[in-house]
């Protein structure tokens, strides 16, 4: 038991909530989008879930094929969410952790979801957790009329709020499995969990 809570030490909160409740079972195929280093992955490695993950950083890519050394490396890909070539529906569950708050744009938004969209397996899950405007809309300037955003703690990101990921929830047919939760990090940033599975 302690050694699995050291490989979860690093994990995101919101997606060990997700394992917790069982929307991530031992024989999944699971993708990490823009994984970095992988901090996310040592449980899911140690405990022989089929893992894949892809980051633009080769260094990053090569710790993550070291850690996973008993996977095949072509499972590591370094290369751009929007570019991805992994197949069409190969994925049960894609991981989008602190990612895509880094689009240049709404087109490039566009481009890594729909990317990450299309790996998944019908009935297949996405978790996002991304920044958003969501609780401090009166603490943010915007840039350049593309949803990039000056933040409180000085940084400038792509910003979601409740409205488009709604809209998107509609737009890709997809059902929303939680409600959209945000936790404010006070006078710094607002991150979202957005959690959609594909429909069958």
């Amino acid at each position: 038991m302690l050694s699995q809570l050291t490989q979860l030490r690093s994990t995101d909160i919101y997606l060990i909530d997700q394992l917790m409740r069982g929307r991530i079972q031992p024989g999944m195929r699971i993708l990490d989008a823009g994984s970095g280093a992988g901090r996310n992955l040592p449980y899911f490695i140690a405990q022989s879930y089929d893992v894949s993950a892809v980051d633009q950083d080769p260094e990053a890519i090569a710790l993550i094929q070291q850690l996973a050394h008993h996977h095949p490396k072509k499972n590591f890909r370094c290369e751009a969410i929007e570019a991805m070539s992994f197949p069409d529906n190969s994925f049960h569950f894609v991981i989008s952790n602190a990612v895509l708050h880094f689009a240049r744009n709404t087109t490039h938004f566009n481009a890594m979801l729909n990317s990450m969209w299309r790996t998944l397996k019908p009935g297949g899950i996405l978790f996002a957790r991304l920044a958003s405007s969501i609780g401090i809309e009166d603490q943010i300037q915007p840039l350049d009329g593309q949803r990039r955003y000056l933040l409180p703690d000085g940084s400038d990101r792509y910003l979601v709020d409740a409205t488009q990921l709604e809209q998107l929830t509609e737009l890709l047919n997809a059902q929303l499995l939680d409600p959209i939760k945000t936790t404010l990090v006070h006078n710094q940033r607002s991150m979202t969990t957005w959690v959609i599975a594909k429909n069958t």
